[in-house]
């Protein structure tokens, strides 16, 4: 039963990170794909249920509020997108 489960999250793993890197606009490319490159294995099941809510949104609302030129809503304004925030900050500015 194990293997599967490892399965199932190993495939859940490669979507998100495909999602991450296949967004619409390069920033987002950029920030989310090399978020999940590193970072995503360790996420816990529920951690990638809130990644996956996240980036549902859409590129240019995602982009205003990780850059702060927009608020965050409040059902996106958790510990998970902080993480992604300090992340993106951490490898510094993205050249185009």
């Amino acid at each position: 039963m194990g293997d599967e489960k490892d399965e199932d999250r190993s495939i859940r793993l490669r979507k998100l990170k495909f999602r991450s890197w296949h967004r619409g606009i390069k920033e987002m490319d950029l920030i989310l794909g090399r978020f999940a490159d590193s970072i995503l294995d360790s996420l816990s099941d529920s951690e990638l249920d809130t990644y996956e809510e996240l980036i549902s949104a859409e590129d240019t609302e995602l982009y205003n509020w990780l850059t702060g030129r927009e608020n965050v809503p409040s059902e996106h304004d958790h510990a998970l997108f902080a993480r992604i925030q300090t992340f993106n900050h951490m490898k510094g500015p993205i050249s185009r």
